[in-house]
């Protein structure tokens, strides 16, 4: 073996080739993507366009709408910038130094620094900072956040370590044998760059609002205008205004505010309680998951080993104190795996016994062991090992049926040197070790069943292992659990993925078949992980929940961080997506109102060839005070009620009947006030205080049943919807209601009452009620 390492020309050479170890996998968007994806959208294409118009004909009055797209779309690209950023502050990759050979001497270079072929010293506690082979040494490593086994593995000469994986006992020296994007854990990472879609039904049902405006907005505005321009032969400033007022009321801008809002307020909440959500969306897209797929170590449980029990079973070695026995154990052995760390954790050091000898724990063996004088040899490690099954306590069985690790504290009080053979045993006490349920667990766990939510455990453990944790942490149907390291084809993994709740030995391409299958069965699922080995799952999955103590790509691409590593936040989660979803349905009929009439009043005029009753500012108004304003705070309620409905056939449902009430007026002032006597700018105030008239109505339901605040709102958004109309009518181009329009608006307005009343219970089958 050549320890001398490399020489500084050599690594200069290697350098000039690119052949270094500095290359960072960065799954998460670029702000270019981040800006490109909230501010190129076709509602906000739809929107521009109009804006163009309006502004090359000087009616800039007109274009307040635009402040509501601009607002809509800084609180999305802020929003997100703002998660990445956390994020990338969020690495916890070891970057302490490493021992390398260079020009026959040994040097500290960060793990960045690191080029093909260098030569590199290893010992416990150490992140393996990229692929290497072995040139001589001895060590376990602990590979969980690639394969998600957590079993440590013996590794020595001509083995392979992969980047990512730790040292967790032993000391080897290895040459570098990939460098940056060539190494295991990075290429796993970059399939995972291509961001999916985000899934969510509020964006899906405003998408499919925007495409169908899409298809009729340019012809059905081309044909108002000409009508307007040549038919009335309006100006060419007043058949631009009025055309666009049809097109902008199709266009439900306050709801997608609104929709921003509501989830921007959700992070916040959700950031006060250590959850850190990179897409906002995704919020609602875990109210509406049924699969739920969660990994064991780190999620489940706390990834790390406690002693849970200490067994004296041998009363004939009373004269023994295990206790003092294993605090000096303990100070002797330099081992420093899971379990060790555990008996660390759980033991005083102590060094009042003479150490003669010390054999490290070895994989091999299962087995470690202390020389003491006057003692003799104790032993630590797997109970098979050391004492026949004869001779085994029942301790051992009970402790094993029950899932848990458990070893053996014997000892050899005849022994004078140390073997790698055991000598004669005694059991002296029985550790029974086990992998620590998070704290709330179980009550998390039974949370998500009650609501519906299916749980899938999906480990690379042992199956057996891996369900006797989810028994101990309360889940249902643990015991339905299959090896998937015997299944080889997709289909196979597929035809399964229903028949069993725990899936033990699973490969990092099996997680992402199964998620595939649960998609594939109209499933929306959710993923949880730590490792590398779960990054191409999560990337399948509707929404992908990440822990902050795991794997830097795996953070960077997951939907939401745990920054405390505990799933159990989840259904706060689960509470803040529910809220958002059921105010923003509950409110929604309010903002469709105006795409319903919007679209029946320009079909009705382009029919008849008859200007659009209103122009842009006056339907800006409506956005702020009716829409706007009570919405907000509505949007800010406790709701935690399970989502039973569809989004957008519900809120079109409860919309239309007082879209269909807005038409009819119109017809009905405008067939009628010219036999009254009501013409020109009164007919144009009737009709606007009749649509105010109208919306309100909508507000006053969804205000109900009434508390302080729904009240409050109902009350001021009424009033004060009309005063700022009285206060604005040179803007709105109104005036005053008269001694002729007066009584004619509160005859519409009674007859309106009764219309809605009625018309709800034809339509949505409710009355007074906003579910």
């Amino acid at each position: 073996m050549n320890e001398k390492g490399l020489t500084q020309e050599e690594v200069n050479q290697r350098i000039s080739q690119g052949q270094v170890n500095d290359y960072v996998s960065d799954t998460s968007k670029s702000n270019k993507d981040i800006i490109y994806d909230n501010v190129f959208t076709l509602f906000n294409l739809l929107n521009v366009v109009i804006a163009i118009c309006l502004a090359l004909v000087g009616a800039y009055s007109n274009m307040f709408f635009m402040a509501i797209i601009i607002l809509n779309v800084v609180i999305g690209v802020s929003q997100e910038i703002r998660a990445k950023n956390l994020v990338s502050q969020l690495s916890i990759v070891n970057e302490e130094n490493v021992e390398v050979f260079r020009d026959n001497q040994k040097v500290g270079i960060p793990t960045t620094e690191l080029v093909l072929d260098d030569v590199v010293i290893l010992s416990a506690g150490q992140q393996v900072p990229s692929d290497m082979e072995i040139l001589s040494g001895n060590v376990e490593v602990n590979e969980s956040l690639l394969t998600g086994e957590a079993d440590l593995i013996k590794k020595s000469a001509a083995s392979q370590l992969m980047s990512g994986s730790y040292v967790t006992s032993g000391q080897c020296v290895a040459k570098v044998v990939h460098v940056g994007k060539d190494n295991y854990a990075i290429k796993i990472a970059e399939e995972a760059k291509i961001h999916k879609p985000v899934t969510s039904e509020l964006v899906e049902s405003i998408r499919k609002v925007a495409k169908f405006t899409s298809y009729i907005i340019i012809p059905l505005g081309v044909i108002l205008f000409l009508e307007a321009y040549f038919l009335r032969q309006s100006d060419l400033k007043l058949s631009v205004v009025s055309s666009a007022a049809a097109l902008l009321g199709m266009l439900p801008k306050g709801m997608v505010l609104l929709i921003s809002i509501a989830l921007a307020t959700g992070v916040v909440k959700l950031t006060k309680k250590k959850v850190l959500v990179q897409d906002m969306h995704s919020i609602e897209t875990l109210a509406h998951v049924d699969v739920l797929c969660l990994d064991k170590t780190g999620t489940i449980t706390q990834g790390k080993m406690i002693v849970s029990e200490v067994v004296d079973v041998n009363q004939s070695l009373t004269e023994l104190n295990t206790t003092n026995i294993m605090e000096n154990y303990i100070n002797a052995t330099d081992d420093n795996n899971l379990t060790m760390q555990a008996l660390r954790s759980y033991y005083q050091t102590s060094s009042n016994l003479n150490v003669l000898d010390a054999l490290p724990f070895s994989s091999d063996r299962k087995w470690g062991a202390v020389l003491f004088e006057g003692v003799g040899c104790v032993y630590l490690g797997a109970p098979e090992r050391l004492v026949s099954e004869d001779n085994l306590p029942k301790e051992v069985y009970q402790a094993q049926e029950q899932g848990s690790r458990v070893l053996l504290i014997g000892v050899d009080q005849t022994a004078t040197q140390l073997t790698d053979t055991v000598g004669n045993v005694e059991v002296l006490s029985v550790l029974i070790i086990e992998d620590a349920i998070r704290e709330n667990a179980e009550q998390t766990l039974a949370y998500l069943d009650s609501e519906g939510v299916a749980l899938k455990v999906i480990s690379g453990d042992n199956p057996v292992t891996v369900s006797n944790v989810a028994r101990r942490a309360g889940l249902n149907h643990y015991e339905q659990y299959i090896d998937l390291s015997t299944i080889e084809t997709e289909e196979e993994v597929k035809a399964i993925v229903d028949d069993y709740t725990v899936f033990g030995r699973v490969s990092p391409q099996q997680k992402k078949w199964l998620v595939e299958a649960l998609r594939q069965k109209d499933h929306i699922v959710a993923m949880t992980g730590d490792g590398v080995n779960d990054i191409l799952a999560m990337k399948e999955a509707d929404c992908s929940i990440a822990m902050a103590e795991g794997d830097n790509a795996t953070r960077q691409m997951a939907n939401l961080v745990l920054l405390n590593s505990d799933f159990t936040t989840l259904p706060d989660v689960l509470f803040e997506g529910r809220r958002v979803v059921n105010n923003v349905t509950k409110v929604a009929s309010i903002f469709f109102i105006k795409t319903i009439y919007s679209f029946l009043l320009s079909i009705l005029c382009m029919i008849s060839a008859v200007g659009f009753p209103f122009i842009p500012i006056q339907i800006t108004l409506l956005d702020l005070a009716i829409e706007g304003y009570p919405t907000f705070f509505l949007s800010f309620e406790s709701d935690k009620r399970k989502i039973t409905t569809k989004f957008l056939p519900t809120a079109l449902r409860r919309a239309l009947p007082n879209a269909l009430l807005v038409v009819i007026n119109m017809l009905v002032i405008y067939f009628v006030s010219p036999k009254l006597g009501i013409t020109g700018i009164d007919q144009t105030t009737l009709m606007y205080y009749m649509l105010i008239a109208v919306s309100a109505m909508a507000v006053i339901k969804a205000c109900l049943p009434f508390n302080p605040l729904r009240l409050f709102l109902a009350v001021t958004t009424t009033v004060g919807t009309f005063v700022a109309a009285m206060l604005f009518k040179s803007l709105l181009e109104i005036t005053w209601l008269n001694a002729t329009t007066l009584p004619v608006f509160v005859v519409l307005v009674i007859c309106s009452i009764i219309g809605k009343l009625i018309l709800d219970k034809l339509i949505t089958g409710k009355m007074g009620s906003f579910n």
